[in-house]
C-alpha cells in the first residue's frame, strides 16, 4: 500500500497505508487525524478536506479540476498548491505523497 505522510499544523507527522483506489481524505478520515473535517464525504462539496500538496509532489497529483478550484475559492487559506484531498485518488505512484494540513 502507498505510504501518505500528512503533516498537522500543530508539528504531528503521521505515516498512513491509503489503499489503491481511494483518496488522501479517506485515509486521514480512517486513521482519526485531525484537521480533515470532509464534511461532505468526498462529494467534492465543501473545502472541508483541504490540504497543502508538497511542493516536489505537484507534478504527480496535478491541478485541480475546475469544480474543485470553485470549491477551494470559498477557503480563506488557499494556496497554490491547495487540492481537496478528497479528489486525489491514491495510485502507486503517490507512494512517499505528503501534505500538509492547513490550521484551522
Amino acid at each position: 500500500m502507498p505510504v501518505v505522510k500528512y503533516l498537522q499544523s500543530n508539528g504531528q507527522t503521521f505515516e498512513v497505508d491509503v489503499p489503491i483506489g481511494s483518496s488522501v481524505m479517506q485515509g486521514a478520515v480512517d486513521n482519526m487525524l485531525e484537521g480533515i473535517v470532509a464534511e461532505c464525504g468526498g462529494a467534492c462539496s465543501c473545502a472541508t478536506c483541504q490540504v497543502y500538496v508538497d511542493e516536489a509532489w505537484m507534478a504527480v497529483v496535478g491541478e485541480a479540476c475546475d469544480m474543485e478550484k470553485d470549491m477551494l475559492s470559498a477557503s480563506n487559506t488557499v494556496r497554490s498548491n491547495s487540492r481537496l484531498s478528497c479528489q486525489i485518488e491514491i495510485t502507486p505512484e503517490l507512494d512517499g505523497l505528503i501534505v500538509a494540513i492547513p490550521a484551522e
